[in-house]
């Protein structure tokens, strides 16, 4: 998440450079108005649908060229308990910049925990790195969420590991193990159970959409402070602390509990997009769901029939390594991170076309003269619901 450029507006507001996040998403038009905001009740039923998650996730860090074969994570759930976190370690970090995301299956379960964690880069003025916080918290939340104590996906009661207590348990490791020395991160996170239940926890100005043939069904809400200060948890060493307050300034700090909850129910065919706001601050919901109609009405993911766009049968397929015929993007979820990705890229460093971010600043401050695109880190985490037939 990069600091922003200098707006001479928001030291009005009493806010240093220190303090700042990154700019707030936009309010997102063409929601499904019937989206559910709760979980459907469990179905019980002898058969009783069940779904899998094909996940795969793709990231620029900021001032890098964008590679679509070398920048992109598939997750393999047959056989990896624990994904690629963007490890903690410097040196071993995916070209992610600031930006970390998890994939973890829950246990030995076939349920998922997932998400993206931002590093606010107004912590630079401090000389700390936030990308040490976000890309440990990703990786304490897929530890945890790895190391689940299951046995299957049936043994796993729903109310086992809920997202918010996923991300209050690795904010407390990160607090507790006193290794890093300060930053500051959001996060969007979901824990997804095979019965079609999937809860969200996001603090912050990271999001996330739920798709569904022609619809955004469900898009996320930002939480901030202010303008370009959104929620953010945080770890500060004392005596930043205690320099911080010396001078007036009282860091922001948010908790877990501050998370923003909601509950859903996915069905075949959705597709769920977790992004941070290097995606959300250049491209808005519709020209998400533009894209992702693109790809999955052209591969037959989503087609036509006599009720309208549908869901194929072919989607556990083009989901499978080797369903689409790529050498490396080579599943349909790949294919829509990595074209997420490449596009929030291109509109971030488009300076003539106004992209959500630029739409605020002219909102809040016409004064200013910003146009064009955001230049962030991005980091794009994408989960195509598959229903299982009953073999699986």
């Amino acid at each position: 998440m990069a600091a922003m450029r200098p707006i001479k507006s928001l030291y009005l507001l009493g806010f240093t450079p220190f303090l700042l996040g990154s700019a707030c998403r936009v309010s997102t038009p063409f929601i499904h108005r019937d989206a559910p905001q709760q979980c459907l009740p469990y179905s019980n039923s002898w058969s009783p649908e069940t779904f899998s998650f094909r996940i795969a996730a793709s990231f620029s860090a900021k001032g890098h060229k964008f590679n679509p074969k070398t920048n992109l994570f598939t997750f393999k759930r047959d056989d990896q308990r624990q994904a690629e976190t963007a490890d903690a370690s410097p040196r071993k970090r995916l070209d992610s910049g600031q930006d970390a995301f998890f994939v973890s299956n829950i246990g030995k379960s076939r349920n998922v925990a997932f998400g993206v964690a931002d590093g606010v880069g107004g912590w630079s003025d401090s000389g700390i790195d936030s990308a040490d916080f976000s890309h440990g918290l990703c990786e304490r939340m897929a530890d945890i969420a790895g190391e689940a104590s299951t046995s299957s996906a049936w043994e796993l009661k729903r109310g086992d590991l809920k997202a918010r207590d996923l991300l209050q348990k690795a904010y407390n490791a990160i607090v507790e193990e006193k290794k890093i020395r300060g930053g500051g991160s959001t996060a969007c996170i979901a824990v997804g159970h095979s019965d079609g239940a999937l809860q969200v926890a996001n603090l912050g100005d990271s999001g996330f959409v739920q798709l569904r043939p022609n619809a955004v069904y469900f898009a996320s809400k930002p939480q901030t402070h202010a303008f370009n200060t959104p929620y953010q948890l945080s770890v500060l060493h004392p005596k930043l602390l205690a320099r911080s307050v010396a001078f007036g300034h009282k860091p922001l700090s948010d908790l877990p509990k501050d998370a923003s909850v909601t509950d859903h129910t996915v069905k075949h065919g959705d597709v769920l997009v977790f992004a941070t706001d290097g995606v959300w601050d250049n491209l808005s919901s519709p020209d998400v769901m533009k894209l992702v109609s693109k790809y999955m009405t052209g591969f037959n993911g989503w087609m036509d029939g006599k009720d309208g766009v549908a869901a194929s049968d072919q989607l556990d397929v083009l989901t499978t390594e080797g369903g689409i015929a790529k050498d490396r993007e080579n599943t349909l979820q790949a294919l829509l991170a990595v074209a997420i990705t490449g596009e929030a890229k291109a509109a971030s460093e488009n300076a003539k076309l106004d992209g959500p971010f630029a739409r605020e600043v002219q909102k809040y401050y016409p004064g200013e003269d910003w146009h064009g695109g955001k230049v962030d880190d991005i980091c794009v985490v994408v989960a195509v619901v598959v229903k299982n037939d009953s073999k699986q």
